[in-house]
Formats: C-alpha cells, sequence, structure tokens
C-alpha cells in the first residue's frame, strides 16, 4: 500500500468516507457523467465500493441555461446541493484530482492525498478556457459581455436581451469541440425571437462570429437554421475568432480568415457581447498518460475503454470519442460504460457498443425546437418518427419541462429509458 492512501486512511476527507482497501471503482467527476454513470453501476452491483472524486459542493443543469438566457426558464431550478444527487451507496470525495497515475491505480489529490483503485471511470468534465480570451475574464458580467455557459451569467444574458432595444449584438463561437455545440446560436435565436416579437430587432444589428467553416456540423440541419438566420436578418460570418475584448470601450476583436487562409484582425464595436469560451481537458488529464495528443482521456470510441489501460473507461465531455459533447451522448454512454466496465471486472467480453449519439435540441424560438439527433458521420439518429428538420412545439416541451424534470428525477437515478445501445460486433 502507497503511503499516500496510508494516509488518506489516517487522515479521511470526510467522516462518511471510508479508505481501508482499494476502492472498486473510482469516479473522477461529480457532473451529470460521474453522477449518472455511478448511479447505473450500482443499480446492477449494490455492493461496489464507488468512490466519487468531486471538488464542488453544488451539481447543475447545464442544458437549461440556455433557455435562462431567455427568459424561458428559472436558473435556480438549475442548481442542487451535491450532497442530494449523490447516489446512496457512493463514497463522495470532496476535493480535486491533481495526478492520474494509471500504472500504478492511484488517484493524487491537489491536498497531497491518495486513492487507490480497481477500476477506474474518468469524466471529470472539460474547463472553460476564459483566459484565450484577451480581456474577457476582468469584463464579464458587466459592460454588455455576458455567456450562458455559466450559472452566474445566464440570468445577466436576460437582462441584456430585455434592456437592449437598438444597437449592436454580436454572439460567438470558439474553435470546436466546446460542449453542446448549438448553445452559442441558440443563444442569438432565443434573443432575436425576444427583439422580434417586441418589434425591436430592426433597430438591432446581430451578428453571429463563428470559428467553424459552417453553421452547424450535420448538414441535414443547416438549411432549417438558415431560414431562421434569415427571419432574424442576422448576419452570419464564419471562420471567425473572437481573440480579444475591450470591455470598457465595447470592442471586440476578431481574427477572420479569408478564403484564401489569410488571417485579418478586425474591430467590432457592440451593446452586447454573448462569449461561448474556448474548452480543453483539465490539466491533470491533459498532463496523464491517459490522455491523447489532444489532452482528451484516450478510448476506443466504441466501447469507451481505455486502449492502453483496460481498467480505465471514460466518458461525457473528456472522453476522446468523436461524438458531440453534450448531455444526450452522456446518457448513452453511460450504458455502455456500467456495462462494459462491469463485463471487464468479471472477465466477459466487452458487451455493448457506443454509436456515437448525441442530441442538441436547437430552440430556434421560444416554443419551437429542431431536435437534432446524430451519430457518428452525422448519421441521423431520431427518437420520435417525425422529420427531424422541422421546428416543433413538441420537441421544445420535451426541451424546456420534461427534460430538466427527467435529469433530476431519472437521469441521476440510473434509470436508463431509450438508452440501450446496439450490443458490440
Amino acid at each position: 500500500m502507497s503511503k499516500g492512501l496510508q494516509q488518506a486512511i489516517r487522515e479521511p476527507i470526510t467522516s462518511a468516507c471510508d479508505w481501508n482497501g482499494i476502492f472498486d471503482v473510482v469516479v473522477i467527476g461529480g457532473g451529470a457523467a460521474g453522477i449518472g454513470v455511478t448511479a447505473s453501476l450500482l443499480r446492477r452491483r449494490p455492493s461496489l465500493r464507488i468512490a466519487v472524486v468531486e471538488p464542488n459542493d453544488k451539481h447543475y443543469y447545464q442544458a437549461a441555461w440556455t433557455l435562462v438566457g431567455g427568459g424561458a426558464f428559472d436558473v435556480t431550478k438549475t442548481v442542487q446541493p451535491m450532497s442530494r444527487v449523490m447516489p446512496r451507496g457512493a463514497q463522495w470525495i470532496q476535493g480535486a484530482a491533481a495526478e492520474l497515475d494509471p500504472e500504478s491505480n492511484i488517484v493524487r489529490l491537489a491536498d497531497g492525498r491518495s486513492i487507490s483503485y480497481t477500476q477506474l471511470i474518468v469524466c471529470p468534465g472539460l474547463r472553460l478556457a476564459w483566459e484565450k480570451i484577451e480581456g474577457l475574464e476582468e469584463t464579464l458580467g458587466k459592460n454588455g459581455v455576458t455567456s450562458n455557459y455559466r450559472y452566474d451569467l445566464a440570468p445577466y444574458t436576460w437582462s441584456l436581451v430585455r434592456s437592449l432595444k437598438s444597437g449592436t449584438a454580436l454572439f460567438t463561437q470558439p474553435p470546436m469541440p466546446i460542449k453542446c455545440a448549438g448553445a452559442p446560436q441558440k443563444a442569438m435565436y432565443l434573443s432575436c425571437d425576444h427583439w422580434l416579437r417586441h418589434k425591436s430587432l430592426a433597430n438591432i444589428d446581430v451578428e453571429f462570429n463563428s470559428a467553424a467553416a459552417v453553421l452547424f456540423g450535420v448538414a441535414a440541419f443547416v438549411p432549417p437554421l438558415m431560414e431562421y438566420v434569415k427571419r432574424y436578418k442576422a448576419d452570419l460570418v464564419l471562420n471567425s475568432t473572437l481573440v480579444k475584448v475591450d470591455g470598457e470601450h465595447k470592442i471586440a476583436y476578431f481574427d477572420i480568415k479569408n478564403g484564401e487562409g489569410k488571417v485579418e484582425r478586425v474591430e467590432k464595436p457592440f451593446d452586447m457581447l454573448h462569449v461561448a469560451p474556448p474548452q480543453v481537458a483539465p490539466d491533470f488529464l491533459r498532463h496523464s498518460l491517459l490522455a491523447d495528443s489532444a489532452g482528451w482521456c484516450e478510448v476506443n470510441q466504441k466501447t469507451l475503454q481505455h486502449p492502453r489501460y483496460p481498467n480505465v473507461f471514460s466518458l461525457g465531455d473528456v472522453c476522446s470519442s468523436p461524438n458531440a459533447k453534450t448531455a444526450a451522448a452522456v446518457r448513452k454512454q453511460i450504458v455502455v460504460v456500467a456495462e462494459n466496465l462491469l463485463a471487464a471486472k468479471e472477465g466477459r467480453g466487452l458487451a455493448l457498443c457506443y454509436d456515437g449519439y448525441g442530441s442538441c435540441p436547437l430552440t430556434v424560438e421560444k416554443g419551437k425546437v429542431i431536435l437534432a439527433e446524430f451519430g457518428f458521420g452525422g448519421k441521423l439518429l431520431p427518437t420520435f418518427h417525425l422529420d427531424p428538420t422541422v421546428p416543433r412545439f413538441l420537441a421544445w416541451l420535451l426541451k424546456a419541462r420534461f427534460l430538466p424534470w427527467f435529469y433530476w428525477h431519472g437521469f441521476l437515478k440510473g434509470r436508463e429509458w431509450f438508452a440501450r445501445p446496439s450490443a458490440s460486433a
């Protein structure tokens, strides 16, 4: 037994933790992926000793923050104490992971203590890299600069939308990958819908600056989305990356690449600026033996097992699988990881195969959603027998009413409705 583990046993982080011996499973992260997969594992094997490493004392339903920014959801309903969502039977270790040592099957915490495991699940979520945009951190939450990617800022988005009667509104999307790739443009659609309904849109210049070369990564959904871009008379600027913000003078700086690949720095004044920040894997993962060349946790994209450390699995935003980083993807990945981890533990062949499913409910107006569901390679994977490219009120009810309820009362409780993937080939 390592000295670090002996120290952890002598000095438990909380009185509820029993660190005698090695945990069957250590889960890094208490977000949607970490809580969901822990609940699913304990439903299958209640006797498992599972530790969840998570420093935060609050758990957030981030998928509703776009609705909050559009005035369609109460932000207080997107947060609960971590203690309330932690699955019964799991041991919550309230600390931050600092180092992953898969050679020794040890997780080291920021406070110097260590945890040993038999199997490891890596799902800490990605990090919002606000600092990659010069001047942004100093002006967030004031000077008309906001983001639906933070709990405390989504209400500020709605405040700006309601108060803006004329001027310029800029919306940005950073280079991929990011979580919920549709969120930056959803912020624009809901804002424009409000301005249109209140007859002020004609006095507002709206611009969507995206670092991508296309509006949306799945081609089938681009035409209906472009109809809304035209409806709201928004200017679409592709290959445009936000690099600097001068909040005091309300100027945003973009590096825009032309058709010949030449990049030009362009200044744009604004009255409202909605920013989607660059996003990266946490440093403790990027610098570990588990990371691929881009810093994500390397996995077989079908089994979600690490190719070099078979006792390690990963899911959620930090795994290297080339799927959309959404909670809907996590819902399918949870079943794959739970079944395949137990199969590996018991010496059986890995049972299930992930098809890359992800979903992005595109809120194109208040009361209508394009329910984009797709898998690897942009293959359409609709749950319902309806044209998925058509905006629907029923999809809005799913997004704004059912899914928040299901998240708290089903998803985080290990209930796997409509989540069963195909068997491995």
